[in-house]
């Protein structure tokens, strides 16, 4: 039996990782914790090798959450409990990031799900694009029949809601 996952069978259900990609500070981002979830490893093992490695990542690959930004996400998510919880903001991974992990994760599942991750990052940018020209096309037709619209009322101007009679 092939434990290689296929485009169609993969390690990790690609929904799994589109929820763990959130917009932070402008960035589609994923956090170490749940970076550190889809490799199988602890989320200190990942900073570790991480830091270890720390020129590999400059600021446009990882980033470490504010406190303002930690706190939302403690309330986004829900609170940790009062002993169990971080005592550190979480780390930020950009697309490149968690392309960079790669390099520093040498395991044959984190190769693995750092392709399902990149693949979903491909996969959110094409429907990204896709609902931006859906978007475009659809102010154009709002302003060609506003025009039309516009050149009809012009024609039968509507002097009250009384003796419009289409909508009833």
């Amino acid at each position: 039996m092939n434990d290689k996952p296929s485009k169609d069978r993969s390690l990790i259900p690609v929904e799994r990782i589109e929820r763990s990609i959130l917009l932070i500070r402008g960035h589609k981002v994923i956090l170490d914790a749940d970076l550190a979830a889809l490799y199988g490893v602890e989320t200190k093992q990942l900073i570790r090798a991480v830091k270890r490695n720390l020129p590999r990542f400059p600021d446009d690959f990882m980033f470490q959450l504010n406190e303002e930004e930690s706190r939302n996400m403690r309330f986004h998510f829900g609170t940790s409990s009062q002993w169990g919880g971080r005592r550190y903001a979480p780390y930020a991974f950009t697309e490149q990031g968690v392309a960079m992990l790669s390099s520093v994760l040498r395991s044959k599942r984190a190769i693995q799900v750092n392709i399902e991750i990149m693949r979903a990052f491909v996969r959110l940018r094409q429907i990204l694009a896709s609902n931006k020209e859906l978007a475009k096309r659809l102010d154009e037709l709002e302003k060609k029949y506003d025009a039309q619209f516009k050149v009809v009322f012009d024609v039968y101007p509507v002097r009250d809601h009384k003796s419009c009679t289409m909508f009833m």
